[in-house]
């Protein structure tokens, strides 16, 4: 009977311990998330947890009263080693966990993979002239994230009803909506308290806003977004995730989006690793996940539909580009001889690219030189990666020229983007005061960066670099180089007084688009003796829209 009670006991011990460990482990899997899934070192944190404190709470069952000793000075357990040694296999299997989990960390590392991790990224090379058409405008996004994350608040603080209660969200992420470059993001509660007296009605809005022109609006929403990093519980956007995909692994980065109908989405990549249990991660499917019913759907990543601009962040990008460089010649060539490699410059902006957004970065020797040999763009949605090689000056020596030319302002330069005029590879970048705010702009000359001009207008400051191209022989004929012309017969003109500055317009007989003629430019006063009737030829630039800024005429 007695051996019985004692049999007993010890299986009551044993419940006991297994419900505290799983009511244990059930707390840390709601708090931390962690992946079902081999691949995940959450997984095996998870599972080493598990095995401590189910350790742990047998060590402690098994000792007796008697063996503590109390004192001023603390509490010591005396003797006893049959206690430790029932604890023996839960030590044992910690140690075989963990020695897994490092084994496999080892093995799934450069050091050993350096051929597979610099294989991990295609990389086609392209003509830079014949890919980079001449610049447009309306689709370079020169509207940087401290930019716009100073006009959100600004814009939120004059919204009287929703300011006391919300605030901007950091996400402000860069996609192109309907044909233009904006940027998005949500509101996000406040704080708890106001989480708690507003969770009921969700969040009203997100911001949008035009990276071209600088205009921010409001969203607001029919529906409220009820799924949000900001929220809590069961709708925080990472337990919502990870209750409809326990195995998933996903990207440290989720993007907010919008579709073209302006549905707010949850963008949500989930992590593919390629080799061994850690190893070179890319992308393998997305998950959708509408903000405002919740509903997921997972795409493979080459089914995404197109509208989703963000798969891949920009900085898992970067570090694809890296392994490709860096490690053509092995792992130890890339710390030791470093031959042949070259690696990313120390920063990326985006392109707004055949309905695409593109992070751009230049490429660079590892001496520490100050001259790139080539750029890179990089398809967020497919991973798609064009080298072009244009040496010339890195970002840094050219944002450094561009302050340069206004340092009586104290102005600093945005990182810059490469783009093409007159078939010149030039770099473009905002100049912002020290509020934040954008003043002036800048182009330079990616091979002769002494050739920098400003404008207090993009359009101004191209004129004024077109000009500086002239003046060094580089543009022979004014706007003929890389721009489109037209040929007919003038149907009507009108002269037009803008900020000061005197424009002429014109319209040719069956052509819809209008011809803008800057009458700050010598070269083009010539167009006031023309009649209607006159046979012209007109070279412009060819932006995309209906106005088009006219660089030189023939009559």
């Amino acid at each position: 009977m007695e051996k019985k009670k004692m049999k007993d006991k010890k299986l009551l011990v044993k419940v006991i311990i297994a419900v505290v460990v799983l009511l244990i482990g059930a707390v840390y899997y709601y708090v931390k998330l962690p992946a079902c899934n081999i691949h995940s070192a959450g997984f095996w944190k998870f599972l080493l947890f598990l095995i401590f404190i189910g350790t742990l709470l047998h060590l402690l069952s098994k000792m007796k009263k008697k063996n503590f000793s109390f004192s001023q000075t603390g509490i010591s357990y005396i003797g006893d080693k049959a206690v430790f040694k029932s604890a023996k296999w839960g030590a044992i299997l910690f140690g075989v966990v963990l020695l897994i989990y490092i084994i496999g960390s080892i093995l799934s590392s450069p050091i050993v993979n350096a051929g597979k991790y610099q294989r991990l990224m295609p990389v086609e090379e392209r003509e830079f002239q014949a890919d980079i058409a001449e610049v447009d405008y309306t689709t370079i996004p020169l509207l940087d994230k401290d930019s716009a994350t100073i006009l959100g608040e600004r814009k939120m603080g004059s919204m009287i009803d929703m300011v006391s209660q919300f605030e901007v969200d950091n996400e402000y992420t860069q996609i192109n909506y309907n044909g233009r470059p904006v940027r998005v993001t949500p509101l996000r509660y406040a704080s708890l308290i106001k989480w708690i007296t507003n969770q009921s009605n969700g969040i009203p809005a997100y911001l949008l806003m035009d990276m071209t022109t600088q205009d921010t609006q409001i969203i607001k929403l029919d529906q409220p977004i009820r799924y949000s990093k900001s929220e809590h519980f069961n709708r925080n956007l990472y337990r919502h995730l990870r209750f409809h995909y326990p195995t998933y692994i996903f990207d440290d980065q989720i993007f907010f989006e919008i579709n073209e109908e302006g549905t707010p989405y949850w963008v949500c990549p989930v992590k593919k690793f390629n080799i061994g249990l850690f190893g070179g991660q890319t992308v393998g499917k997305v998950v959708l996940c509408n903000a405002v019913t919740g509903e997921c759907t997972a795409y493979d990543v080459e089914d995404v539909p197109t509208w989703v601009d963000k798969v891949y962040s920009a900085e898992r990008l970067v570090q694809l580009y890296d392994y490709y460089g860096m490690l053509k010649n092995g792992y130890f060539n890339s710390i030791l001889g470093q031959r042949g490699c070259v690696q990313t410059t120390n920063g990326y902006n985006y392109l707004a690219l055949d309905d695409d957004v593109w992070v751009y970065t230049g490429v660079t020797s590892v001496n520490g030189d100050q001259s790139n040999v080539g750029f890179v763009l990089m398809n967020q949605r497919t991973m798609e990666t064009r080298f072009y090689t244009v040496e010339g000056a890195i970002e840094d020596s050219a944002m450094s020229s561009a302050q340069g030319q206004v340092q009586h302002l104290n102005y600093n330069a945005t990182f810059p983007l490469l783009v093409n005029i007159a078939s010149e590879p030039t770099y473009i970048m905002a100049l912002k005061d020290a509020a934040g705010l954008v003043k002036m702009y800048a182009m330079v000359n990616v091979q002769k960066y002494q050739i920098v001009a400003t404008g207090d207008t993009v359009k101004e400051c191209e004129r004024n670099y077109r000009e500086l191209l002239r003046t060094n022989g580089i543009e022979s004929q004014p706007g003929t180089s890389g721009g489109a012309s037209v040929t007919g017969t003038v149907e009507s003109y009108a002269s037009v007084v803008m900020e000061g500055n005197t424009h002429f317009y014109l319209s040719l007989d069956g052509v819809e688009d209008i011809f803008d003629f800057d009458m700050t430019k010598e070269d083009l006063l010539g167009i006031i003796r023309i009649e209607a009737g006159d046979t012209i030829t007109i070279y412009y630039e060819d932006t995309g829209s209906t106005l088009k800024t006219v660089t030189a005429f023939e009559p």
